[in-house]
């Protein structure tokens, strides 16, 4: 049978490819030979090309006299665009590439994905925001191009009639024309302030990293907040009891973050400034910990953090904060760790407020304390730069905003919709062993850790051993005689390897599979790899930033991956399934299922105290919460097993249930058909259509109920939607409906107007067709 697939798929890539590779030429010479499509332009207001601007008449002198000296407002264009961003990708085949090189261009436009400098992460030119297109027409043309290795001059050439990446005047566009780097929080208040007198819409960018292109927007003012004052070198906090001696919590909030720490039995925190990224915080974490070991001392802290160092604390932690490698199944997600939130609203206040009351809710399974009770404060001096003379007092009359509420939406409903964060108080954690066990998937030798010989000779066999124990270790433990505890010490993002902390048994539960599996002819070590030992990573942040020095490129920078590319397969061919942890346990079939479909490349960050670590007062799902991992997997195989109905609670058919993760989720991520969710939204309806038809993105994130609890919290706090990033909370509420002068959809054309070339519905299904058994394969 095996070899039937093989051969199946391999006559598949031999016939699919070149047609295919044909297919998308055919698709974008259409757009580009049909001048009222190629070349239209919209009829909103532009200062910039592409529709991208905002009124030329806008009084931005008035702005820039209120900002503080080191921050700086630009104006910027699809010409800057091409100019800092291209040539990461022309430049450099994808694993050279890097995320930081991005960052820190001086437009502050590039993202990790180039195609979401266009609509829905998509360059064909469209008026309707390619309303009219298909879920088909996106993987054919802005998918398949990645996939197939099209990454060549040839795309980025204005002279190839194929190409849109170059066309300023391409109604695509989806990139703000006036970029803000504020420095401190008035510079932030500032803008908001400018924003609401004009109407203006305000998008916000630390890192970049959202897979749905939330950062940045055509039209809007964007805050690039890479150049925010950096907290998290001085930030740390150590917490003693004598800080409490007065009793008062909510006075100014300063002992609120120490108090609630001490509730979890925590003794430390870390200030983090709303631009930072992991990368920085890692070192000042690293730092601290060689300063306490020079003064005959020991490593003390720990933070929960993600897996790339380019990655920002901010969007990963809104977006709950998933954490594989920095031990978050033993601490929770990256909601889990936040004590204290600072941020600029809408209404223009800066804001600071965090849990000031709490009850013990371990009688119900929980190790944190249930929070019933949030306070916030107002800063009353908000033009004010220095924050030594802040001044924070009850917010003025009107104010009309639940910091309850608040508390709630921000730690999982998404960063950028609900003002701009400008600091974080992050809980750290008291130092544990750290062990990176390795399988020798490949990687290895980056670290400076190889296996021998005769265990690289084994690897084919291995392998899939390999997977299974690794797998079953996290998600499983009792089949390899593992307890929960020591299971939950480990994690793993993806790939054959397990990153430890504390007490755990890796090693002798490995042994133990073998014996069960009858492997008898394995070296001496078992072709274990203890990684961190042998190369002396004393932490997670010592293993990440020493692991991003063997790309000369990082220059000395934390571990970046994924690198940039042109766009993000998931959504698109995959989705980012949350399987239960109950359904995993309630038979070998539905184990084998899982195992069989995530590989080595499951997202094991669920489990132990993702689910106990939970304070009862944050909008990250239940499924989540209640999820054995996050698997990529292809959309065909959860509606083909009928999975959904098995895995989730369908019976109340008022409420869909969460079923996808909020991490990683993209511009094509969405939810079954509204009429029946056991079936998938279908691929050759519109996107207008799959809108009106289907459960979306935020519905299959956060579920029925969670979703109208955030979306009546977002009419309080944004009743304006200043701040309306894509696939955010509230995005996709009904809006008013573009003007068309002509359909902008190629496969929807008459016959008679179809270009010549072009193929029909059913010939692009059957590439897709054929792709897809390839993939699931």
């Amino acid at each position: 049978v095996l070899k039937v697939l093989f051969i199946s798929m391999y006559v598949t890539m031999l016939v699919a490819i070149p047609y295919a590779l044909l297919l998308v030429a055919s698709a974008f010479a259409a757009a580009a030979a049909d001048p009222s499509e190629a070349s239209s332009t919209s009829s909103s207001a532009s200062g910039g090309s592409g529709s991208m601007g905002l009124p030329d008449s806008l009084p931005w002198g008035d702005l820039t006299s209120k900002l503080s000296p080191n921050a700086s407002l630009i104006s910027v264009s699809h010409a800057d665009y091409v100019e800092d961003c291209f040539p990461e990708f022309t430049d450099f085949v994808e694993s050279e590439r890097t995320n930081y090189q991005l960052i820190n261009q001086p437009s502050g436009l590039c993202l990790p994905h180039l195609f979401c400098g266009w609509e829905m992460c998509y360059p064909r030119p469209s008026t309707s925001g390619h309303a009219n297109q298909t879920y088909n027409d996106w993987i054919l043309e802005a998918a398949l191009p990645f996939v197939l290795g099209m990454e060549t001059p040839e795309l980025f050439d204005p002279a190839n009639p194929i190409s849109f990446l170059n066309d300023e005047s391409n109604p695509s566009l989806n990139l703000p024309s006036m970029v803000l780097f504020p420095v401190v929080a008035s510079d932030v208040v500032a803008a908001i302030l400018f924003a609401k007198a004009h109407n203006v819409e305000i998008s916000v960018k630390n890192s970049g990293h959202h897979y749905a292109g939330a950062s940045q927007k055509k039209g809007t003012l964007l805050l690039n907040m890479n150049r925010y004052t950096q907290y998290s070198p001085t930030g740390i906090v150590d917490c003693d009891v004598s800080m409490m001696l007065d009793g008062s919590i909510a006075a100014d909030l300063s002992v609120q973050p120490c108090a609630l720490s001490l509730a979890k039995d925590k003794s430390a925190y870390i200030r983090v400034g709303g631009g930072e990224n992991w990368n920085k915080v890692y070192r000042s974490v690293k730092i601290a910990n060689e300063a306490q070991e020079q003064e005959g001392g020991e490593y003390t802290y720990h933070v929960v953090g993600g897996n790339a160092g380019s990655v920002s604390p901010f969007g990963w932690t809104f977006l709950g904060g998933l954490s594989g490698s920095s031990g978050g199944r033993k601490y929770g997600f990256g909601v889990d760790q936040v004590l204290q939130i600072e941020m600029v609203l809408p209404n223009g206040h800066h804001v600071r407020f965090g849990p000031t009351k709490w009850e013990d809710a371990s009688a119900d399974g929980y190790t944190v304390p249930k929070t019933i009770g949030v306070f916030g404060l107002c800063r009353s001096n908000p033009e004010e730069q220095d924050e030594e003379k802040w001044e924070w007092d009850s917010c003025p009359d009107g104010f009309g905003i639940d910091f309850n509420d608040l508390w709630y939406a921000v730690r999982g409903g998404g960063g950028g919709t609900w003002g701009v964060v400008t600091l974080l108080y992050l809980q750290l954690h008291e130092y544990t062993t750290f062990e990176l066990y390795g399988f020798g998937d490949g990687v290895t030798g980056d670290l400076g850790v190889e296996p021998t010989e005769e265990c690289a000779a084994l690897m084919p066999t291995l392998t899939p051993l390999l997977t299974e124990f690794m797998n079953t270790y996290i998600m499983v433990p009792s089949l390899v005689g593992v307890s929960e505890d020591h299971s939950n010490a480990c994690g793993n993002p993806g790939g054959l390897r397990l990153f430890c902390f504390g007490d755990e048994d890796v090693d002798n539960a490995w042994a133990r599979f073998l014996v069960k599996k009858n492997v008898t002819d394995i070296p001496e070590g078992n072709c274990l790899l203890k990684i961190a030992s042998v190369a002396g990573f004393k932490d997670h942040a010592d293993y990440a930033i020493r692991a991003g020095a063997s790309n000369p490129r990082l220059e000395g920078r934390a571990y970046d991956r994924p690198q940039p590319a042109l766009t993000t397969l998931n959504g698109g061919l995959t989705f980012n399934v949350l399987f239960p942890s109950a359904w995993i346990e309630q038979s070998e079939d539905n184990l084998k299922i899982a195992l069989e479909w995530m590989g080595s490349n499951g997202y094991h960050a669920f489990g132990g105290a993702t689910h106990t670590a939970n304070d009862q007062a944050n909008s990250l799902s239940s499924a989540h919460r209640d999820a054995g991992v996050m698997v990529f997997a292809p959309i065909d195989l959860i509606f083909d097993l009928n999975l959904f109905p098995k895995m989730f609670d369908f019976s109340d058919k008022m409420n869909f249930p969460p079923v996808f993760g909020s991490n990683h989720a993209s511009v094509l991520s969405g939810g079954p058909s509204k009429d029946d969710w056991s079936k998938r939204c279908p691929i050759e309806w519109t996107f207008e259509k799959r809108a009106e038809g289907c459960i979306s993105a935020q519905e299959s994130i956060y579920g029925t109920k969670f979703l109208k609890r955030l979306e009546a919290i977002k009419e309080v706090v944004d009743p304006n939607f200043m701040f309306d990033c894509n696939n955010c909370v509230g995005n996709n509420r009904p809006k008013a409906k573009p003007v068309q002068e002509k359909d902008d959809s190629v496969v929807a054309q008459s016959a008679d107007e179809k270009t010549s070339g072009a193929f029909s519905v059913g010939e692009k299904l059957s590439v897709i067709g054929l792709f897809g058994f390839q993939f699931m394969l």
